[in-house]
């Protein structure tokens, strides 16, 4: 090779008869050039010299192409051959190139026919290749990240829950509640996703934003008095807030437990120990709500009741969920507690987690003026005088009726005494419904699951339309 001779002339030299500069043409459009015969032999081949990763491949010289490619190459190879030397053409190809087994790199090649050789011209894919492998890498890596920050997200979503602690994320700057527990959500008397996000100063009566974001900064940095009070607008209950400033991700933000603050520390009187006490002893099951009948807390007699294993199992779910009558009870009770502050001996069934049923009366009250502060529902479990109170009920039903079917008997066949019986029972059932529900037939209906056409009809038939007309 002269002074100035480039690593193709060797290649092109006898190929074909060699334009002057040819060679310099080759080079800048390629890494490696290789001409192969009819049978795919390799003739010649060039490699850039700066393209120092190739290496030298003297060694592929007079052997065939194919073996020095990967299985799948190879085949891809074989078909572009094929097509080329039949004039059908096509674009870059693109190998992937093995030797000694350990060594492999990617190249593009074009298809070039020279005389009775093809001379294929290629560029390294092999920086491109590194490329795609790190950014695969990278990709790998960043879902592996994201698995784990899920996982750590779940962790902590399944301890704020699971925390009876009733627990605030806010952001100290903007005054804003980031996330929140369900015991908190119970404590300020509205659902969760209502408060996250919101201005924390709006839960609170009589507080803005900035003098409230400011106290509980202040609480927070205070060792003698670490906390603030303040009474929750939605569930009117007096909370004491417990702040504390932490650093998340260089970011500051704050921690803040609820506190119920308890009756003796308002002014209250050793009543209250009592009444404690009888919540926690007592005989009756004692439940309370908001004005929406959504039970807000309730004792280990309403538990044992509904069959429910801890509070939480029934905190936040409607009353009409354990009553056998469902809405219907829960209507009336509410719409009679508003308007008269109060209803006693109310017939019901209490439905239990597990579908059990259990016969009660339930007494309630209306708490706070026009029941701000929601319902008190006492619940007495009646069902094991149930069977005498259905046998004095029979007996109390009309006696000068049960006396006319009785009469009857060796005069009528048995299907007219059970008929005339039915309508004694039924004529019981229709008054009672008629009273419990303050003569409301809509809701009488739906207590009996009669339509109101049906009801009406069953009304006419036994006298029960007083003169006054329909309420």
């Amino acid at each position: 090779m002269t002074e100035h001779s480039s690593p193709y002339d060797a290649l092109l030299t006898g190929v074909l008869a060699v334009p002057e500069g040819l060679d310099s043409i080759v080079a800048d459009v390629a890494d490696i050039a290789i001409s192969i015969d009819a049978q795919n032999v390799i003739r010649g081949i060039a490699v850039n010299p700066e393209r120092r990763t190739l290496g030298r491949l003297d060694h592929w010289v007079g052997r065939d192409f194919g073996s020095f490619l990967t299985v799948e190459s190879r085949e891809k190879f074989q078909r572009r051959i094929r097509s080329h030397r039949a004039g059908e053409g096509g674009g870059a190809l693109e190998l992937n190139h093995l030797d000694n087994a350990s060594w492999g790199f990617p190249v593009r090649y074009s298809l070039h026919d020279v005389g009775e050789t093809v001379l294929l011209l290629g560029r390294d894919l092999q920086a491109i290749a590194e490329l795609q492998q790190r950014l695969v890498r990278e990709q790998i890596a960043r879902e592996r990240d994201q698995e784990r920050a899920r996982g750590r997200e779940t962790r902590y979503r399944v301890v704020l829950e699971a925390s009876e602690t009733p627990i605030l994320v806010i952001d100290p700057e903007a005054g804003r509640i980031e996330d929140l527990n369900g015991a908190a959500a119970l404590l300020l008397g509205a659902r969760r996703d209502a408060l996250q996000g919101s201005a924390v100063a709006q839960a609170f009566e009589g507080r803005r934003r900035g003098e409230f974001t400011e106290a509980l900064r202040r609480a927070a940095a205070d060792k003698d008095a670490p906390h603030l009070e303040a009474l929750a607008r939605r569930s009117g209950r007096a909370l004491r807030l417990v702040p504390e400033l932490f650093r998340a991700s260089g970011d500051m933000a704050m921690l803040v437990r609820l506190q119920p603050v308890a009756d003796e520390e308002r002014g209250g009187s050793e009543l209250s120990d009592r009444l404690a006490a009888l919540w926690e002893a007592g005989p009756d099951a004692v439940v309370f709500t908001d004005v929406k009948g959504v039970i807000r807390d309730a004792n280990e007699a309403f538990l044992t009741l509904a069959d429910a294993a801890q509070p939480r199992d029934v905190q936040g779910r409607p009353l009409s969920d354990f009553l056998a009558r469902g809405g219907v009870d829960l209507k009336l009770l509410l719409d009679n507690t508003l308007d008269a502050r109060k209803l006693r001996n109310y017939a019901a069934q209490l439905e239990g987690v597990v579908g059990t049923r259990v016969a009660v009366e339930i007494a309630v009250a209306r708490l706070g003026r026009r029941g701000e502060d929601g319902l008190g529902f006492v619940i007495r479990d009646v069902s094991a005088r149930e069977e005498a109170t259905l046998d004095e009920a029979g007996a109390a039903m009309s006696p000068e009726a049960m006396k006319n079917v009785m009469d009857l008997v060796g005069t009528a066949p048995l299907k007219d005494l059970v008929a005339a019986t039915t309508d004694v029972v039924e004529k019981l059932c229709i008054e009672t419904a008629v009273q419990l529900t303050n003569n409301n037939r809509v809701a009488a209906a739906e207590m009996l699951g009669l339509s109101r056409q049906s009801l009406y009809v069953k009304l006419r038939k036994y006298g029960l339309i007083d003169s006054s007309g329909d309420s």
